[in-house]
């Protein structure tokens, strides 16, 4: 910072306090999309569950220009109990049937 001619002098605490701040915002981010992704059963936080986060948390209000052009996570994820409904409860019966 102190090479760039416009911001001149810097204190030596600035860095350090810029640092924390950041630290602090990535933390509330990244717990908001963790919990975002527990509400949706999802084991791995995606795109879609930042999104959210930055959609149901106002502090995170200047991020939403940024996050329009991920997919909208209700689109995205359907319902596991649909998908396990039409695909999965055939095929786990003709296993278990078969491998006995």
């Amino acid at each position: 910072m102190q090479s760039d001619e416009d911001i001149g002098k810097v204190a030596q605490a600035t860095p350090v306090v810029v640092a924390k701040a950041l630290e602090l915002f990535m933390v509330s981010l990244i717990e908001e999309s963790c919990a975002q992704a527990r509400l949706r059963n999802a084991k791995r936080v995606s795109p879609a569950h930042l999104k959210q986060a930055v959609l149901a948390i106002e502090h995170f209000d200047f991020l939403q220009e940024t996050v329009e052009k991920y997919p909208d996570p209700v689109a995205q994820e359907p319902t596991p109990s649909a998908n396990a409904a039409e695909e999965g409860g055939r095929s786990r019966r003709s296993r278990k049937s078969s491998a006995s």
